[in-house]
């Protein structure tokens, strides 16, 4: 049975649940597809002002299927390619959606589910959970953006220790390295995480697609660039009516709403 994604809506956060119990919520072709198609339908819906990734049980994701690797192997190298394409543009979905998107993490989250969390805005995770980048330990390389975001976040040697000995690292210490937003008790992620969105959504979506924008762009961008892209948005965002709205609850002392 080929694994799906379930999506439900919890007030105006949508919650993606990666379904393949059969495989510890493994990935494929099937969800990354649904995925992605699910974030489009979301995007345009102002009903929907933010996403939750979790995973079906007591596990967030395996990564990577591992008899469906076996069996490509006697395929021709573009089919891989083509199922990693697939991932790849799920990733790019997920890194470059205007909406806040959450990880709510239970249990494992190893290989691609590792990658798949480090590309969410926020990480929420049950001090079960366990983060593991696999890959070298059934010799592959990493896929999903792993080797950026962590190279990127981490020193080094960190780094090259997770990606090359496949260390499995607790939700504890990833809060510690700031990768790891809040740490709940086991079977809370989903729960702490839904009230992390209850309080994104109350600020103005306009305003957060500006911030995570950015955010994503800074790292390439020299001082003078981002300085110049901050005045872009500030500018944009500050004759958006809500930031009439936002500005007008402030002094006078009430609970703004944005559209």
């Amino acid at each position: 049975m080929a694994g799906a994604i379930k999506g439900t809506s919890e007030g105006q956060t949508l919650i993606l649940t990666i379904s393949n119990p059969e495989f510890r919520n493994a990935l494929g072709p099937d969800i990354y597809a649904a995925g992605i198609e699910a974030l489009n339908a979301a995007e345009n819906n102002p009903d929907i002002r933010s996403v939750v990734i979790t995973g079906e049980g007591a596990i967030f994701c395996a990564g990577g299927n591992l008899q469906r690797l076996q069996a490509n192997r006697r395929e021709a190298p573009e089919v891989q390619a083509q199922s990693i394409e697939g991932l790849h543009n799920w990733i790019d979905s997920i890194r470059t959606y205007p909406k806040p998107v959450i990880a709510a993490v239970e249990g494992p989250a190893a290989g691609a589910g590792f990658s798949l969390v480090l590309a969410c805005d926020f990480v929420v995770a049950a001090d079960n959970a366990v983060f593991v980048m696999s890959y070298s330990t059934v010799a592959l390389s990493p896929d999903g953006g792993g080797s950026w975001a962590l190279a990127r976040a981490l020193p080094r040697a960190l780094a090259s220790e997770l990606l090359m000995t496949g260390e499995r690292i607790g939700p504890r210490r990833l809060h510690d390295l700031g990768l790891v937003n809040r740490v709940t008790a086991p079977g809370e992620a989903l729960a702490q995480a839904l009230q992390l969105a209850d309080n994104l959504n109350a600020r103005a979506p306009n305003a957060l697609a500006s911030i995570k924008e950015l955010i994503n762009d800074a790292a390439g961008n020299t001082l003078n660039q981002q300085l110049a892209r901050e005045q872009d948005h500030f500018v944009r965002n500050l004759h958006d009516a809500n930031a009439g709205e936002g500005i007008d609850a402030f002094l006078n002392k009430r609970t703004p709403h944005y559209r």
